[in-house]
């Protein structure tokens, strides 16, 4: 699962952070056959210089072997606490323990990077992941204190159009909408013609959708209209369309809804949302066909045996697994990522440990993760696990697959009403929202080309 970051409302995302680059298996490999003979005879890891454990640490780090890295990390914080690779150390330390989705630990490792090296780029970052900590714990008011604190600190700082959107929602978080609409006002005076100043006006128009009041919705979706700005935003105009579209139906306008729907062009993920709309308005079948300009070559249909047997059994229609597929690798079975997942539906190791057994596999090594009938069973069972966390709605098993659990369950309980559009306005992070897109649309093609058995239409 490969993760980005943009300006977008909460910064957390799942690429790894490293000293220096990605290594492969085989540096993974050999530095654990190092670590093996690197021990007293009680197994504790003896001192090394420091940019060795350092670079043991990135090595274990950039594999997702999160506890092997502390290791190191912790021997520089022991011997070497002057050394220069400290404040990067506890920033990752902090990040390892997001990773983990153990936030409050992550909180003590941020404060301390960002208490002691404020001055530093790892302790202004640590700063904002403090505040993304805090949300996940479901501290907003906490959260809003901690970026507005970054905005004050650090004005021209990297994360500073990130942390006037963050204190938007995190306001919102806890109803304080007053306050919420007055950061939106300073954040589209601050940033004023950059994409940051539509984000803003984006996230009271999912705000006053939220709060289910529908005129202020039109009127906050009619003034990013006007704007018309949204190049490099976390929105677009085909967005703005749809949930003005929606807001108009709420307050009975159907018969404008459905001419704005209408006018929402089809090939977009918004536009096959609308075109159910319509068809749905005026009982007919489909306005035009996702895949009138795919075939069998685009949307192939691989691994035909192990899907039926390993997704349909779940209860997973197996070609949403293959539009995850198409996404991940490309169908490309010994794909490996830089974020360090593995295979055909590119899992990383410490998600798959939490379903190998389930999936019939309890020896399961990280290699094996490119065997294409152990990747595709781990990966359905997981699926199958966020099919039921989240109601069946696949958007956000999508957003969760690409951009965390707890991030898609935070996106889905601000969904209000929980309609699949709706959730796609809410999703936080630009890469993660790209990808619901192209997975979802991916899934519509191969809904239109196969039956849930796979076979051809």
């Amino acid at each position: 699962m490969k993760k980005t970051i943009a300006s977008v409302f909460v910064i957390f995302v799942f690429s790894i952070c490293l000293f220096a680059q990605t290594y492969n298996d085989a540096t993974l490999s050999k530095v654990r056959q190092q670590d093996a003979t690197s021990r007293d005879a009680s197994g504790k890891l003896q001192t090394l210089p420091a940019a060795e454990h350092a670079y043991r640490a990135d090595v274990y780090s950039s594999n997702r072997f999160f506890p092997q890295a502390r290791e190191h990390w912790q021997k520089i914080f022991d011997v070497y606490p002057t050394d220069a690779s400290v404040p990067k150390a506890l920033m990752l330390t902090g990040r390892s323990f997001m990773w983990e989705r153990d936030y409050a630990q992550a909180v003590v490792w941020f404060e301390r990077a960002f208490k002691n090296y404020a001055n530093t780029k790892e302790g202004r970052e640590s700063l904002a992941f403090k505040g993304a900590s805090l949300i996940r714990l479901g501290k907003n008011g906490e959260a809003a204190q901690t970026y507005q604190l970054y905005t004050t600190m650090f004005p021209t700082g990297e994360k500073i159009e990130s942390s006037y959107l963050n204190i938007i929602d995190a306001l919102r978080e806890t109803k304080r909408y007053d306050e919420a609409n007055q950061w939106v006002d300073k954040t589209a005076q601050r940033f004023a013609e950059m994409p940051t100043a539509t984000n803003a006006l984006h996230a009271r128009l999912r705000m006053e959708i939220s709060r289910q009041s529908w005129q202020r919705a039109i009127d906050a979706a009619d003034a990013l209209r006007l704007l018309n700005n949204f190049r490099g935003s976390m929105s677009s105009l085909d967005e703005v369309n749809y949930l003005k579209s929606l807001a108009l139906e709420k307050l009975g306008r159907k018969g404008e809804a459905i001419t704005l729907y209408a006018a929402i062009p089809a090939n977009s993920y918004y536009g096959g949302l609308a075109n159910d709309k319509v068809n749905a308005a005026s009982n007919r079948v489909s306005r035009t066909g996702s895949a009138t300009a795919a075939s069998e070559r685009d949307y192939p249909v691989l691994y035909r045996a192990e899907l039926l047997r390993y997704a349909k059994s779940k209860g997973v229609d197996p070609r949403f697994v293959l539009a995850i597929m198409k996404q991940e690798s490309g169908f490309k079975a010994n794909a490996k990522s830089p974020a360090a997942a593995r295979g055909l539906l590119q899992l990383v190791y410490d998600t798959a440990l939490k379903y190998n057994r389930q999936a019939g596999f309890p020896q399961m090594q990280a290699d094996d993760l490119y065997q294409p009938s152990v990747n595709i069973a781990i990966g359905s069972q997981y699926i199958a696990a966020l099919k039921n966390e989240f109601g069946g709605m696949y958007e956000a098993i999508a957003a969760s697959y690409n951009g965390g659990e707890d991030n898609a369950a935070r996106w889905l309980a601000r969904s209000n009403p929980k309609e699949a559009g709706i959730f796609a306005a809410e999703v936080g992070f630009a890469e993660t929202k790209n990808y619901v897109f192209k997975v979802m649309n991916n899934y519509r093609v191969y809904r239109e080309l196969y039956t849930e058995d796979l076979v051809k239409r």
